[in-house]
């Protein structure tokens, strides 16, 4: 019913940036709202952005000042921009939509920060 491709992860030196795209397709008018979780080896899945429908945003505390999320609505999507990464933030990031009934998620997309 509704799908989302991710992009744009890859390995960067601590300190840079990376720019993660999720395109949603499918029954949008159904999104409520969409963001990105991610996951690291022994982690729990946690909540990294959000951005609603209206547009207000939402942000992990351990991100705030650094990521950026917004979206597209002419393109059906969501980007994260992340700045002055850390390795703390290497995880599988998803990109997440909630809709009126359920939420569904992409299939991750690795992001890896070095030191």
């Amino acid at each position: 019913q509704v799908q989302l491709v991710e992009s744009g992860g890859g390995l960067v030196q601590a300190g840079g940036s990376l720019r993660l795209s999720c395109a949603a397709s499918g029954s949008i008018f159904s999104i409520n709202a969409m963001g990105w979780d991610r996951q690291a080896p022994g982690k729990q899945r946690e909540l990294v952005a959000s951005i609603t429908s209206g547009g207000r945003s939402n942000y992990a505390d351990s991100v705030k000042g650094r990521f950026t999320i917004s979206r597209d609505n002419a393109k059906n999507t969501v980007y994260l921009q992340m700045n002055s990464l850390k390795p703390e933030d290497t995880a599988v990031y998803y990109c997440t939509a909630n809709l009126v009934s359920r939420a569904v998620w992409g299939q991750g997309t690795q992001v890896t920060v070095s030191s």
